[in-house]
């Protein structure tokens, strides 16, 4: 890597530098010199890093959204990092729209987690670690979301991968754990595969891989055609589905999906920060990005949006039958992702990234809150074993109450009077109707799809309300006991033995700020910037950051729906709120008695749709079959037996038999002598012959 000049750094240059590099510094702090400046400055300083760059973000977006900072057209070029003939990849920080979201996204979130940490971790020997890890995770989501090229975006999309891999298994000892964080690194290298094809295939036909450059060049490459054999296919069809492939890995799209619930068995604050605002919000990001490629690609942008559909009602589905409090928030995020996919299927772009944005206030809220329930009820995450906190986590009920107004979508049409998931889900729903009205069939079904999945969502994040804060206190059963499903779950229980624990409590302040704050946005951040985003003002807002083409007026169209449109998530959530109430609140057993019956439905939900099940048949089991038949069969008998084992041995037996000639005996040597005499006169008659 070479340096190379660039403009003198501006206001705004300077703030996105310091937004990028901060995180880096504080892991760097963290994760090497602690043990020179003790665990606490170390993580004082990862922390206090966290909050400067969110700090710097929040100016620039601020600054943006109220047109006060201007947004440099040109990337700020750091250094360059690969140049090999005509290939070449700089290191750039692109300031953006997108960018300028994300940045006031992923620094907001991080520097809460960083905060919130400071009491989970608590008692947790290797803090300095954690910290360090988490800051790394910070650095690799924003260097991904302000590359200037594919590469530089590949660079961060890796980082994450790498960091969530740390984090997923950082209580090692758990042998749940480092199945999890294999699980999540092998899922991702399957879409990774994907996405890499798409990089060269973006550079085999642009012949550069700057954002720039490529999108600019999409009008006179849309009709180029790669060959396969005898077949062809339009080669902005071949780019945008493979980018997607590694999109659907990343945000674990429906196929690609396994791996996210099982990243639960990290420490909540890291499920918070991958759920929130990093590595899973990535994906959408990329689509949203490339939005010039994927309103060149019909065929494609119809397939996202189906299988956002599909991810959206399936993870609400099987969130029906969780009880783990953590699994059911992250079904409901694998289920929010579908949203924000069909969003951007449909060219609704804008919409995507509002869910992206709304969600991540909300859902970071709802895992952070779940945390201080797990804290309080020393580290146990069974739903059924909980029950009456609401007496005992006073402030914690009404956070998780607001979390969960937020994410079922409550609020009133056509007023500003609304929680944030009201007006970034609402906004999706309006547009894909409106999609669906310009006869785009994906639209349809992903239209009703959804409604169904609004539905789901409200039952069961009401249901894990009234599991958690309502009925009869199930806890007590759980401290008689002894906690010994605890000891395999929690890093303390595990290292220092069980703590006396004389029921629920609330969490410290320490981490009951972080859930105030994030309330806050979870109440007002879609009605203060739905105008920007969605509304009126939104082609202002996005600039050039974000393409739609010309006849793609889904966001205009939005208002013109039906009046009963408007209503009908409104409806559904009620309809949610009505069935959880009844199953859950005025009668608390019953939810169980169905569970118990073990009905074929409820096993299917429980288990996933059997996905781990069937890709452990089709893919792990199958694997070992042919690894041991490549072994045993193609290796041992086939190439061993009949190659170096079979000559081996067929030297050995000859040699074992010819040893036997060397007898000692005279009279020996010379009858074989005859025989040879013999043999050669014989020959030379027949030959003569």
């Amino acid at each position: 890597m070479s340096a190379e000049p660039h403009a003198a750094f501006g206001l705004t240059e300077t703030l996105a530098t310091i937004v990028v590099f901060a995180p880096l510094l504080g892991a760097l702090v963290c994760g090497l010199f602690n043990r020179f400046i003790g665990e606490k400055v170390a993580m004082f300083v990862a922390t206090a890093l966290l909050f400067v760059a969110a700090g710097c973000a929040a100016t620039l977006f601020i600054g943006h959204w109220q047109h006060n900072l201007h947004l440099p057209s040109e990337p700020i070029a750091i250094a360059t990092w690969i140049h090999v003939g005509d290939f070449k990849s700089t290191w750039s920080i692109r300031i953006d729209a997108i960018s300028a979201v994300m940045m006031i996204v992923v620094t907001g979130v991080s520097a809460l987690v960083h905060l919130y940490s400071w009491g989970y971790m608590a008692e947790d020997p290797h803090k300095p670690r954690f910290f360090a890890y988490l800051s790394l995770f910070t650095f690799a989501m924003l260097a991904l979301v302000t590359a200037a090229d594919f590469m530089q975006l590949f660079f961060g999309w890796e980082g994450v991968g790498l960091a969530s891999y740390l984090l997923i298994g950082f209580w090692y000892h758990k042998r749940s754990a480092n199945d999890a964080q294999i699980k999540a690194f092998v899922v991702n290298r399957v879409g990774d595969f994907g996405f890499v094809l798409g990089i060269m295939a973006v550079f085999f036909v642009f012949g550069t891989i700057e954002f720039k450059d490529v999108f600019a060049l999409v009008p006179e490459k849309a009709a180029v055609m790669l060959k396969w054999g005898s077949y062809q296919f339009p080669a902005i069809e071949i780019i945008a589905f493979l980018l997607f492939i590694g999109a659907m890995g990343k945000s674990a799209q429906f196929f690609l999906h396994t791996w996210l619930p099982d990243a639960m068995e990290g420490p909540t604050p890291v499920s918070a920060l991958i759920h929130a605002a990093t590595m899973v919000t990535a994906g959408v990001v990329l689509v949203c990005l490339c939005s010039p490629i994927y309103e060149a690609a019909p065929m494609t942008a119809g397939f996202i949006t189906m299988i956002g559909a599909v991810t959206a009602l399936f993870a609400a589905t099987v969130g029906l039958a969780q009880n783990d409090i953590k699994r059911v928030i992250a079904y409901s995020t694998c289920s929010q992702l579908g949203f924000m996919f069909f969003a951007a299927g449909i060219g609704a772009y804008q919409a995507a990234m509002f869910h992206l944005f709304t969600h991540a206030f909300f859902k970071a809220l709802l895992f952070l809150g779940a945390g201080s329930v797990i804290h309080g009820m020393n580290h146990e995450q069974d739903m059924r074993k909980m029950g009456d906190l609401a007496k005992h986590m006073k402030i914690t009920f009404v956070i998780m109450i607001i979390g969960t107004l937020a994410i079922t979508g409550v609020g009133i049409p056509h007023t500003p009077l609304g929680f944030a998931g009201f007006f970034s889900k609402d906004a999706i729903l309006e547009t894909t109707f409106a999609a669906g009205m310009t006869g785009n069939g994906a639209a349809q079904a992903a239209f009703w799809m959804a409604l169904l999945a609004a539905t789901l969502t409200s039952f069961y994040s009401w249901r894990l309300a009234f599991m958690t804060f309502s009925g009869s206190p199930k806890w007590h059963v759980t401290a008689a006991s002894g906690h010994d499903d605890l000891s395999q779950r929690d890093y303390n229980h595990t290292d220092h033995g069980h703590h006396a624990w004389h029921g629920p409590h609330e969490s410290p302040w320490v981490m009951l700020i972080p859930l105030i704050l994030l309330a806050l946005g979870a109440v007002f951040a879609g009605s203060i910037f739905y105008d920007a985003f969605v509304g009126h003002h939104a082609k202002e807002f996005w600039g050039s950051a974000i393409y739609t083409a010309p006849d793609n007026t889904v966001l205009k169209d939005k208002y013109d729906v039906p009046h009963w449109v408007f209503y009908a998530p409104l409806v559904v959530m009620v309809v949610g709120l009505g069935a959880a109430l009844y199953f859950y609140f005025f009668n608390e057993d019953l939810g169980k008695k169905i569970a118990d019956r073990k009905r074929l439905a409820h096993a299917f939900l429980q288990n996933k749709w059997y996905f781990d099940e069937l890709y452990e048949i089709i893919f792990v089991k199958a694997a070992r079959v042919l690894g041991d038949f490549f072994w045993k069969i193609g290796d041992g008998k086939i190439i061993d037996g009949l190659g170096p084992n079979g000559i081996a041995g067929t030297l050995n037996f000859g040699s074992k038999k010819a040893v036997k000639i060397q007898s000692g005996y005279v009279y020996h040597y010379a009858f074989l002598m005859l025989i040879a005499v013999v043999a050669l006169g014989a020959l030379v008659l027949l030959r003569g012959a």
